[in-house]
């Protein structure tokens, strides 16, 4: 699979599930901007045969290394980043739940998932938009992930596949600032994260990221019980030169852990 046909296939499922991104995407066509993808970040559980080390491969396959770590200690998480072959090509965020962090009682829940899981399914790269790779739980198992992670609880109903795509604010001309970027979505009437501050970083850490609330989706659960609960958000940064004259190429931890929040159920909070 070509690098272009996986980030196609990738998009078109993220839209489906994300209909503010064309939304997005297209207003800042329509005003001339060029759009580029600064990275794309996906979900996972560290158990069953969908763990961040099972799923590298296929990032790897497709011509991309590994960079840097990262720990979010309060959100039970682990990620690496991953530069792309190509400088016009998305960086990619891979984070996994320690879900031996989570209680017992919520360690049951998800081992009852994966448990579900082909291992043959994750064998080739569609795998990174499959989606959820197993029965619907229930909504009561849905709460119990929510009261320990809410990471936990999204992927449980979400499954695999992009969570978000980040609009890259340095190709931008007219809005050039991550600011200007956010104003314009609130002028479709779109909900902005808050959670840590509107933008999330600084020029002095070389990283500013925004992003918008999650998208809220109709969902069947288990039994037959119907709620609306996020789907997945669209995301913005800008880049800024470090000292030695590079474009900062990582993530700041802070500013993604509040990043992660733009799918939190009661992330409306933030909406101010």
């Amino acid at each position: 699979m070509t690098l272009e046909t996986f980030f196609a296939q990738l998009w078109d499922d993220y839209i489906a599930m994300t209909p503010q991104a064309q939304r997005i995407h297209d207003a800042f066509i329509a005003d001339g901007e060029t759009i580029i993808n600064d990275h794309v970040a996906f979900r996972t559980f560290d158990r069953g045969p969908i763990t961040l080390s099972d799923l590298e491969p296929h990032l790897l396959a497709l011509g991309y290394t590994r960079y840097e770590p990262y720990d979010f200690a309060a959100k039970k998480l682990r990620a690496y980043g991953y530069l792309p072959p190509a400088d016009d090509q998305p960086r990619v965020f891979l984070s996994e739940l320690k879900c031996d962090e989570l209680s017992d009682s919520a360690q049951r829940i998800i081992d009852a998932l994966v448990a579900q899981i082909d291992p043959a399914r994750v064998a080739t790269p569609d795998v990174m938009w499959a989606g959820r790779l197993w029965d619907a739980p229930s909504f009561e198992d849905y709460q119990a992930l929510m009261a320990e992670s809410e990471y936990a609880a999204w992927l449980a109903i979400i499954g695999l596949r992009a969570n978000h795509f980040t609009i890259s604010v340095n190709q931008f001309r007219t809005y050039d600032s991550v600011e200007k970027v956010l104003a314009k979505v609130e002028s479709l009437g779109l909900g902005i994260n808050e959670s840590g501050g509107r933008i999330k970083g600084s020029p002095e850490v070389l990283l500013e990221q925004g992003s918008t609330l999650a998208d809220r989706v109709e969902f069947t659960f288990a039994g037959g019980q119907v709620e609306k609960i996020p789907s997945c958000y669209y995301e913005f940064a800008k880049r800024y030169h470090g000292t030695d004259g590079t474009l900062y190429q990582g993530f700041v931890a802070a500013s993604a852990d509040k990043i992660f929040e733009s799918t939190d159920i009661r992330g409306d909070r933030h909406a101010g």
